[in-house]
């Protein structure tokens, strides 16, 4: 009996003592790492999906169109002629194959050419919706 009662009062000498201050700038400090771990792998999962095109890579996707939830419409480019393809749930179907060379850039309208800039008025015509 004396042997526990021995233990027992030895027991809160044992005890280190509790800090407020050192453990709530230790959760911090973990957690603004932590959020850094998350920036820093979605930084480098952009990165690298961002890589050029590989060296010998003949086909890459020109544009993607949604057409409904589960319909696409894709523009493809493949050893310099363009096809566009279906994609849906029944799977993929080449809609049509563009002959002839592949346009550089897209020819600007006319008053773009020519360096003037169009009026407040006819940017606004361009987005109305048409009735």
């Amino acid at each position: 009996m004396i042997s526990l009662s021995l233990i027992l009062a030895a027991a809160p000498a044992a005890v280190p003592e509790f800090n407020a201050g050192a453990e709530l700038a230790r959760v911090t400090l973990s957690l603004v790492g932590i959020i850094a771990l998350i920036l820093l792998a979605g930084w480098l999962s952009r990165r690298m999906q961002r890589r050029p095109g590989a060296g010998g890579r003949r086909i890459r996707c020109i544009e993607s169109f949604a057409v409904g939830t589960r319909d696409r419409l894709l523009l493809l480019e493949a050893d310099g002629k363009r096809l566009l393809i279906g994609m849906g749930p029944a799977g993929m179907q080449t809609l049509h194959v563009y002959d002839g060379t592949v346009p550089d850039e897209v020819i600007p309208p006319a008053h773009l050419a020519a360096g003037k800039q169009p009026a407040f008025a006819e940017l606004l015509a361009r987005w109305r919706p048409r009735t």
